[in-house]
């Protein structure tokens, strides 16, 4: 089974909900329309479509290797790395005066869903690659960015992100890397980092290594930590590369999935020292690594609907294909394709109306992202800040429990034919099972949502998000269209109970921490299911489209129908559990578990 990027449902969710034509408003976004958006969609699609989507399975089969201190990737690797780079989607989103295309991250988005719905393996490179320059152009000295900008926007050289430690897990500000300062403004690094995503490779000339470690002196936990850009090559004045730094791989890790992906285990200064360089001021680490880390947790989110939709087009395949069993209550005894039993149609619609719902949330939340950066207004840049605060959360943890979700169903679907490796259907599943766990665990996102995101403003940015569907199901109810205004009533109960958990949410981040922090799960969560009934509800609002027919304008009002009467009943499951279901577990006793 091979993928077909989604190009015209991303042109759909570019043009009717986030309106990208309207983006040209802004300076920085001025030739930006919905033409030159479906112009690298259609472009770019091709090379997913062909090259990369293809060898998923066979560079799954070869995987990654540690031989003699090299670490060897899928031999297709070298020159799909060299066509990625072609694509121009590397660094779509970044400035032209580094040798990007300066698009819109909304456009962009699109670019890591079809690269790792394509070969999560591969597209882990470019998307740790992205994540290292926009901290570097973010917190980088005039000299940093003009040593590594450039090089690491080309694809010429690849970036990372060395938080995790072995004895610390989640728990960062319990590192133990050491940063010493050097009379040239140098610092060498010792330490040992783990789960280090691409940190060994021969696909690029450099890898530019970010590492959180500790300097003298510096306050304890995370509060003390700097964060430093340490160079697998040291680069010379003249921009040439110099000797190998003292960084090197010190074992692959064994994985349930992403095989062709090498996971490594870094080790800096066994000889010395890695000389380093600080990215941004002292102590500061935290705070310059999240521009990384926010990058990564939208980034991770657009990975789990990628593999959620290709999960979703392959199990579509074999439903269409797959003859078994006579139609229920026919007295023809003769076999069907399963896609008419009604519980395959109940697992394929629960994939695809699931992954249209985090589609739209993950490009609303990268167009909050660009105007909270560019709009003209400042009040207007102060409000698309608060709502990426508020969907980044929900995008990184709702759309990657989704995909674990939707590539479960996929093997499902298969029936017996999931569990056989030839299908191909498993290896989405395991893939799929690495995205709750990056970037912060759903758990830590859980608690972002709430002691951060919720308190920070007082529910400012819910408030509003909550003011924005209520809008829309005022425009819902003057279509005078029976399928949307059901739509809109079953939304409606959904959104006022959404607003009564949050505000006892809210009271109980004050009252009690333990007791808000036992719902914070199935808080976030319900927030999740809403925000997916509130893009369905746009997506069915659509009377017209150019990018749709008829047909498949049905579709996507069947596929909302769906979502609002299956999935959204979910989150009165979740408000119960919030409100409720904390006691539970907060009272009983380490020795009765």
């Amino acid at each position: 089974m091979t993928y077909q990027a989604p190009i015209k449902d991303m042109q759909f969710v570019l043009n009717n909900l986030v309106g990208i034509d309207g983006f040209a408003q802004m300076p920085a976004f001025a030739d930006t329309s919905a033409e030159l958006a479906s112009t690298m969609l259609n472009e770019g699609s091709r090379y997913f479509n062909e090259r990369l989507a293809p060898n998923n399975w066979d560079a799954n089969l070869e995987g990654a290797r540690l031989e003699n201190g090299v670490v060897r990737v899928p031999d297709s690797f070298d020159a799909l790395w060299d066509g990625f780079k072609q694509t121009g989607w590397l660094a779509a989103s970044f400035p032209e005066e580094i040798g990007g295309m300066g698009l819109p991250w909304a456009i962009g988005a699109c670019g890591i869903e079809m690269v790792n719905a394509s070969n999560m393996s591969f597209g882990l490179l470019p998307l740790l690659t992205q994540g290292a320059l926009e901290a570097i152009l973010a917190h980088g000295t005039d000299e940093q960015k003009q040593t590594y900008a450039a090089n690491i926007a080309s694809g010429q050289w690849s970036g990372t992100m060395n938080l995790t430690e072995p004895h610390a897990g989640s728990d960062v500000g319990a590192l133990r890397s050491k940063a010493e300062p050097q009379a040239d403004g140098s610092f060498l690094i010792t330490g040992q980092k783990i789960y280090i995503t691409w940190g060994e490779h021969e696909l690029a000339e450099n890898i530019v290594h970010l590492v959180l470690a500790r300097e003298p002196g510096a306050p304890e936990g995370t509060k003390g930590i700097s964060l430093f850009i340490v160079p697998k090559f040291l680069v010379n004045p003249d921009g040439s590369l110099g000797p190998r730094n003292d960084c090197m791989v010190g074992g692959l890790e064994e994985k349930i999935g992403i095989h062709a992906s090498p996971t490594c285990v870094m080790r800096y200064g066994d000889n010395g020292g890695a000389i380093g360089w600080r990215l941004g001021p002292p102590n500061g680490g935290m705070a310059a690594m999240f521009t990384m880390m926010n990058n990564a947790r939208l980034g991770v989110g657009v990975q789990g609907i990628g593999l959620a939709d290709r999960a979703y087009q392959h199990a579509l395949a074999f439903a269409k294909e797959r003859v078994q069993s006579a139609a229920l209550g026919s007295k023809n005894k003769a076999g069907v394709r399963i896609i008419e039993h009604p519980d395959v149609r109940r697992n394929l619609l629960t994939m695809r109306s699931q992954v249209e719902a985090g589609r739209g949330m993950a490009l609303l939340a990268y167009a909050s992202l660009d105007k909270a950066h560019h709009a003209n207004d400042e009040a207007e840049r102060a409000y698309h800040n608060r709502r990426v605060d508020l969907l980044t959360p929900l995008v990184k943890s709702w759309c990657t429990d989704m995909a674990v979700e939707v590539t479960s169903i996929g093997v499902q679907v298969h029936g017996g034919m999931g569990f056989v490796e030839e299908t191909g259907a498993g290896q989405y599943y395991r893939d799929a099972r690495i995205l709750p766990i990056y970037e912060g665990t759903n758990g830590i996102q859980a608690l972002d949502l709430m002691g951060r995101k919720l308190a920070k403003d007082r529910g400012q940015g819910t408030a509003e998000l909550i003011a924005e569907m209520r809008k829309d199901i005022t425009r819902a109810r003057i279509t005078n269209d029976a399928l949307v205004l059901d739509l809109a009533d079953r939304f409606d109960d959904a959104v006022a109970r959404l607003e009564q958990t949050t505000a006892w949410m809210l009271q109980s981040t004050a009252d009690d921490l333990f007791q808000a922090a036992a719902g914070a799960t199935p808080f976030l969560n319900m927030w999740g299911s809403v925000v997916g009934a509130w893009i369905m509800l746009q997506r069915a609002i659509v009377e017209e489209d150019t990018i749709f027919d008829t047909t498949e304008m049905e579709g996507q009002r069947m596929s909302a129908d769906f979502y609002v009467r299956n999935i959204l009943p979910r989150a009165k499951g979740y408000a119960d559990q919030v409100v409720d279901g904390g006691d539970a577990l907060l009272t009983m006793a380490e020795d009765l578990f």
